[in-house]
């Protein structure tokens, strides 16, 4: 892996989609969890960006493909409240959608809790840049994390044209 801090190290960014830690009257517990993982896998990842919920969301995840981040990450938002509105933010920016990092997500987080289910996330590239919708809760950072670790180096390298990205000999 290439450390964090090298020349060439992968850009990612983590959004953390949070009306309440916006305005400091909350902490913020899932996107420092986002961003260690990140750097544990060789991403070039600054501290997360913690917006409202809505219409800011869109601008950080644009900003951050317009800064041609490798990954995106957001978390937050994905849930049924009224302010949650995430996944209607992002889609509508991604040119690939894979739906099934959704269904994976709620696979594994439906063994821990039926709640998983009410997750509304959304997954895919815009361009070259990967983006997921994950939960804002630390369980539900770390279910998506875990459905990520199984393929996203295969992933990023298929979408980029590389021979790693091509699919494995079974």
């Amino acid at each position: 892996m290439i450390a964090a801090t090298e020349p060439g190290a992968r850009a990612a960014r983590v959004i953390v989609a949070s009306t309440s830690a916006a305005a400091g009257t909350a902490a913020d517990l899932t996107g420092p969890i986002i961003v260690q993982w990140l750097n544990d896998r060789g991403f070039s990842t600054p501290v997360a960006a913690v917006v409202a919920d809505g219409r800011p969301v869109g601008d950080a995840v644009r900003a951050a493909i317009d800064a041609e981040a490798a990954l995106v990450l957001t978390t937050g938002g994905t849930g049924i409240s009224p302010s949650d509105g995430t996944p209607e933010q992002v889609a509508p920016l991604l040119e690939v959608q894979l739906p099934g990092l959704i269904e994976a997500l709620r696979a594994r987080g439906a063994t821990v809790t039926p709640n998983a289910a009410l997750t509304r996330g959304v997954a895919g590239f815009a361009g070259k840049t990967f983006i997921m919708t994950l939960p804002g809760s630390p369980g539900g950072v770390r279910d998506g994390l875990a459905v990520l670790d199984e393929v996203l180096d295969h992933m990023l390298g298929q979408r980029s044209g590389s021979p790693r990205g091509q699919h494995p000999a079974r």
